[in-house]
């Protein structure tokens, strides 16, 4: 086997990037327009089943109310309170959450604290 002559031109590539930190990871952000990676932030999914698995446990009555709850779970009832505003997401963007299809702004920080009730709202918010 022999080898080929090398190539005598060097191809230099450039592709613009900035790493940030999000949910205790490093992240690449590509510039704008750049065909982003579908990727789940699981510790935002993690947060939406908590949501709904506690929500479905209050409406069943195996819990009188939200202290309680977060008494057997072993977590601050303000978190828990937090936490719970995400059942209150329009499905758009909670669907948007499942495929890894939000918008960067959409953290877990930022939706257990400034999330508009009305779902027009929210989806105007994070369009």
């Amino acid at each position: 086997m022999t080898r080929g002559a090398p190539i005598p031109e060097t191809v230099t590539l450039h592709v613009p990037f900035r790493i940030v930190k999000r949910g205790g990871r490093k992240e690449m952000h590509l510039p704008e327009g750049a065909a982003q990676p579908r990727r789940t932030d699981s510790t935002l999914i993690k947060a939406l089943a908590r949501a709904f698995r506690w929500k479905r446990m209050l409406e069943a009555g195996k819990f009188a109310s939200i202290t309680e709850l977060a008494e057997s779970e072993g977590i601050a009832p303000s978190y828990m309170t937090r936490i719970l505003r995400l059942n209150l997401l329009a499905p758009d963007i909670i669907e948007a959450i499942m495929d890894g299809k939000q918008r960067a702004e959409v953290t877990l920080a930022r939706l257990m604290f400034s999330v508009p009730a009305e779902w027009q709202d929210q989806s105007a918010l994070f369009d």
